[in-house]
């Protein structure tokens, strides 16, 4: 495929590739990209662990065709998987995989379903308004909001977009639907664009940004999948193995935060002098907090602002 020699480098590639190589160094390690997209961060870490083997998975079927172009020489160490993140646990099973060395999720959109105009992810551009990472399965955005209450579209627009004038919004879908069914994005950005104040089109970016951050989330059951996928993936790590997360929004962050956080905490009541080896943590963090890119980055690829990095090292098997 043509278009994509020259994309942006994966967000904090380097950083990721520096945090998993240790547990990437032995011979046959495995690692997991849940979100394989353009292979970018997959292609980094095979070059620099070259004892390490891949595991691809992608919910987009045109993910595949570029990846598997873009990994050239480097298929022969990648077993491509067609399935959602959340479905590691079937698809290890599957190739009779039992642990894990290293794995990465890269939440949210790639360049792949950013850049291609027909999918409907961009508010930008009038298009088809679909906003699904699988474009064969499941209803499309434009689905949603024909069929959806306008307490439904408030909803979302508040849990997932935070966008303060969810309720307008939604009463500006529900109301412009009567005279025809939403069809193409860019009748829905009019909508948004007239439902929002004056004063506040102009602060805090496109003033569609939000809204179809939430819808592509609710389309793609982003969050259900995360909640998920985490357990799963922490426990399919090895000792030693590492897991690292790229989330770009709040909540996902926050679920982030709150399975590593659990994971390396004791168990233990507090006031037992000694920890029983049971009950001790599982996890180390590796991160220090959310990691974030830095200017430089942000400003040769602005989609990169909103990232934050999170990594943890399994250090015990589950008892």
């Amino acid at each position: 495929m043509q278009g994509f020699a020259d994309v942006h480098d994966p967000v904090m590639k380097d950083r990721i590739v520096e945090l998993l190589r240790p547990a990437l160094s032995r011979p046959g390690a495995l690692y997991v990209d849940g979100t394989l997209g353009l292979a970018g961060h997959a292609i980094a870490i095979l070059e620099a662990c070259p004892e390490a083997r891949l595991i691809g998975i992608d919910r987009d079927p045109d993910a595949h065709e570029v990846a598997r172009e873009r990994l050239g020489s480097l298929n022969d160490r990648a077993t491509l998987v067609h399935a959602v993140y959340d479905e590691l646990p079937d698809v290890l099973d599957d190739l009779g995989i039992a642990r894990v060395d290293g794995i990465l999720l890269d939440l949210g959109l790639s360049s792949l379903q950013i850049d291609r105009e027909e999918r409907g992810f961009a508010y930008r551009v009038d298009a088809p308004l679909d906003m699904r990472m699988n474009p064969t399965e499941g209803p499309t955005a434009a689905d949603f909001l024909n069929t959806a209450t306008q307490q439904q579209i408030t909803n979302v627009l508040k849990w997932y977009g935070e966008e303060r004038f969810a309720d307008r919004i939604a009463r500006a879908v529900v109301a412009e639907r009567e005279n025809a069914p939403f069809e193409r994005s860019g009748r829905l950005v009019e909508v948004i664009s007239g439902a929002i104040p004056a004063a506040a089109r102009h602060t805090g970016g496109h003033p569609a940004k939000r809204t179809f951050q939430a819808l592509r989330i609710e389309v793609n059951r982003e969050l259900n999948a995360l909640e998920g996928v985490l357990p799963a993936a922490v426990d399919a790590l090895a000792v030693g193995g590492r897991m690292a997360v790229l989330s770009y929004h709040s909540l996902e962050d926050r679920l982030v935060k709150r399975t590593f956080a659990a994971g390396a905490a004791d168990r233990a009541p507090r006031d037992l002098p000694v920890v029983p080896e049971n009950l001790k943590a599982e996890l180390a963090l590796v991160t220090r907090g959310a990691e974030r890119p830095d200017d430089e980055e942000t400003a040769a690829n602005p989609r990169a602002a909103s990232a934050r990095l999170r990594v943890a090292e399994r250090i015990r098997e589950a008892s």
